[in-house]
């Protein structure tokens, strides 16, 4: 848990009393949790988005919203699930996930996925629902489109440059130098380095660009959009959330261009169609690494420092979960 802003470094693992769920409630002994960009600003309060509920202290102590693990208890209302159902959710806005147990509403969970692991399956929650919404569901690829992914070595990313490829776009992926024989594999037609080019001045233009890692001034964005063409903005500065919401429709109007911010639909509800590619084998959920909850200050660390290949999965073994604490971190 962390009870002020800052680095790794603040966080700190407790034993507190185990949670008891309401009614509509179930309580889940978490075997993992994947971490998501959403963590490692909340962790740090910056952009300054972050600290909305929480000014000067965090609200939320607890990090981690993709969970996966087994139901422990349920309220008294609820019939869909009961003791031993491996379930999966997305708790973003709830109780913090990086827990041995946490209360979840029963409308927010779901059967884990046949021939998953709790691994992959906390992997998949907000990444997917990002990824199927930036390229299915508002950005509409078609056959032969141009789409680049920026930001496309996290979770979200190697989702998208699969979906778009399966789509029967050409795909160009934009991350650091590491991460891009990993988009190659996944099909990337280009890859990017961002620290040697800037693909807004590169003269490329694009029918659909994914922003996950959104610096760039809204008006050099513009200019990598092919006429008619979409740009999705997800996470990044404050000054270029703020440019694309007030500026983006003007500089888009004369040659049917559309930059908006992407709103997603969240919940693990949403991700059938891409956990149907996953468990077919079509698309594959990318982890880079899983540590232990000891170890989740580096897991944030690794994540928040841009090392990481695809997710960062904190996991919780059976025999830890069982014990019947209720320490988080």
């Amino acid at each position: 848990m962390h009870t002020r802003y800052g680095g790794p470094e603040v966080l700190r693992v407790v034993d507190v009393d185990p949670p008891v769920p309401s009614d509509d409630e179930v309580l889940v002994r978490v075997r993992a949790v994947s971490l998501n960009a959403s963590d490692w600003e909340k962790l740090r309060g910056t952009p300054a988005y972050a600290r909305f509920g929480g000014l000067r202290r965090p609200r939320g102590h607890v990090l981690g919203s993709d969970v996966a693990g087994t139901v422990e208890s349920v309220g008294a209302r609820v019939t869909a699930f009961r003791p031993g159902d491996d379930v999966f959710a997305d708790v973003l806005g709830r109780n913090g996930g990086l827990a041995e147990l946490v209360r979840v509403p029963a409308t927010a969970l779901a059967p884990m996925p046949a021939g998953m692991t709790y691994v992959e399956a906390s992997a998949v929650p907000q990444a997917a629902a990002i990824a199927l919404h930036g390229i299915r569901t508002r950005g509409q690829v078609r056959p032969g489109d141009r789409v680049l992914v920026n930001g496309a070595g996290g979770g979200a990313g190697t989702y998208a440059v699969q979906l778009a490829k399966l789509d029967g776009a050409e795909v160009t992926a934009v991350d650091n130098a590491e991460k891009l024989d990993l988009l190659r594999g996944l099909g990337a037609d280009h890859v990017v380095d961002f620290r040697a080019q800037d693909y807004t001045a590169a003269g490329r233009t694009y029918d659909l660009v994914l922003d996950l890692a959104g610096h760039h001034p809204v008006r050099h964005s513009a200019r990598a959009l092919a006429p008619g063409g979409r740009y999705l903005f997800v996470g990044g500065s404050v000054r270029s959330l703020l440019q694309v919401l007030l500026l983006g429709p003007l500089l888009g109007a004369r040659d049917r261009k559309r930059l908006r911010v992407l709103a997603v639909r969240t919940g693990v509800r949403q991700v059938a169609p891409l956990v149907e590619l996953c468990r077919a084998g079509v698309v594959r959920t990318v982890v880079d690494r899983v540590y232990p909850l000891a170890e989740a200050p580096d897991a944030l660390r690794r994540l928040g420092e841009g090392h990481a290949l695809g997710k960062v999965v904190v996991e919780i073994p059976a025999e830890i979960s069982s014990a019947g604490r209720a320490g988080r971190g």
